[in-house]
Order: structure tokens, then C-alpha cells, then sequence
């Protein structure tokens, strides 16, 4: 046999109620604000790292673009000089 308890919900019990539901939805949303400031800083952060890096890799690429050209300037200026010797000496 099922026994039914029932319950009478006067207004003061389920204003009581109401207040409850609202205190939680507000420490929900209390721990919801923390946690995206949590992320918000750490979002911060990894942009600040990756800008930081990318500096980084501009500046190689940079003093990798100005050695080639050394490079390169001083094989065709060797190149240029070895030719003007061959022509030179052929007269």
C-alpha cells in the first residue's frame, strides 16, 4: 500500500522557495563570472606569448633575409670580378 503525503505550499513557503532558487542561480552566476575572468586572463596571457614569439620569428627572418643577400651580394660581385679577370687576361 502507497501512502501520499501531501503538502500544503502556503505563499511564505514558496516565497521561501523562490528565494532560494534566486540565491542559487546568483552563485552559479558569481562562479560563472570567475571562471571567465579565469579565461579572459589566460587568453591574456597566450596572446601576449604569441605575440612576443611572433616578434621573435620576424626578427630571424629578418637577419636570415639580410645574410642571404650578403651572401649572395658578395657570390655575384666574386663571380662579376672572376669574369672581368678571364675577359682581362684573354687580351
Amino acid at each position: 500500500m502507497h501512502v501520499t503525503v501531501r503538502e500544503s505550499w502556503t505563499d511564505e513557503r514558496l516565497d521561501d522557495l523562490n528565494r532560494r532558487v534566486d540565491d542559487g542561480f546568483r552563485r552559479v552566476d558569481n562562479r560563472f563570472a570567475q571562471v571567465d575572468a579565469r579565461f579572459d586572463a589566460m587568453q591574456r596571457d597566450m596572446n601576449a606569448r604569441f605575440d612576443a614569439m611572433q616578434r621573435d620569428m620576424n626578427a630571424r627572418f629578418d637577419a636570415l633575409q639580410k645574410l642571404m643577400l650578403q651572401l649572395f651580394g658578395g657570390m655575384i660581385a666574386a663571380f662579376l670580378t672572376a669574369a672581368v679577370a678571364l675577359v682581362a687576361t684573354q687580351f
